[in-house]
């Protein structure tokens, strides 16, 4: 998943980023609202981190802005402001959700696990594909009963080929999902990832198929 991180205080976004890229998701920090435009106009996130303090305005006009927009992005907000009346405007506003800082990482993950499954319309942590199951929380594809660990960047594209729901996915696509702007990536990162997975997957019906000159796609062999 690809996560934009608007945050201020540029050590609090560091620690964040930090503790997010470890989950796998690539992170494109912002510290200003201007930032945060610029990044929304080359690149699609799964998911905004939002502060409201900010240099150059109030988070929450870039959040009202975004809803106008008809942006579908969801949005967990960010902040020291911890009254009630604090979380009901930026709920009002078009917030998903609502943190106080300072915060445990592990909740701001749960959050964020959260949020996604409900934009996703799935309420369960683990998920069936043909004879395999994957359990994105634990980071394992069970195959034959067999449990395989994943690495971080393996969930993300699990999650991201089955989400597709049998469709293709470009590998341009792929690598804007799973990199973010400050990441290097060499012309065959995408062929190592699908390779590993594909590794992950042997002795299942789940196949990863290439298509040629267009990209992948998840499918259940016959």
């Amino acid at each position: 998943m690809r996560f934009l991180l608007v945050e201020d205080n540029s050590e609090l976004s560091a620690s964040v980023a930090a503790r997010l890229r470890l989950d796998g998701h690539a992170v494109d920090a912002a510290l200003t609202l201007a930032d945060a435009e610029e990044c929304l106009a080359v690149a699609t996130y799964d998911l905004i981190l939002l502060d409201i303090m900010l240099p150059d305005g109030d988070g929450r006009d870039f959040l009202a802005r975004h809803r106008r927009a008809e942006r579908e992005t969801p949005v967990i907000v960010m902040t020291a402001r911890s009254s009630v009346s604090d979380r009901v405007d930026a709920l009002d506003t078009g917030a998903d959700d609502y943190i106080t800082k300072p915060f445990d990482f592990a909740e701001l993950e749960a959050r964020c696990r959260a949020v996604l499954r409900r934009r996703g319309g799935a309420a369960q942590t683990a998920r069936q594909f043909a004879d395999v199951s994957f359990d994105p929380l634990a980071a394992t594809l069970v195959v034959q009963g067999e449990a395989r660990d994943l690495r971080s960047r393996e969930v993300r594209l699990m999650e991201l080929l089955l989400g597709a729901q049998g469709r293709i996915m470009s590998k341009e696509h792929l690598v804007d999902r799973l990199f973010s702007f400050s990441e290097p990536v060499s012309d065959n990162a995408i062929e190592v990832y699908v390779g590993r997975l594909r590794k992950k997957l042997q002795g299942s019906r789940a196949r990863i198929e290439t298509v040629r000159g267009l990209g992948y796609r998840l499918i259940e062999a016959g």
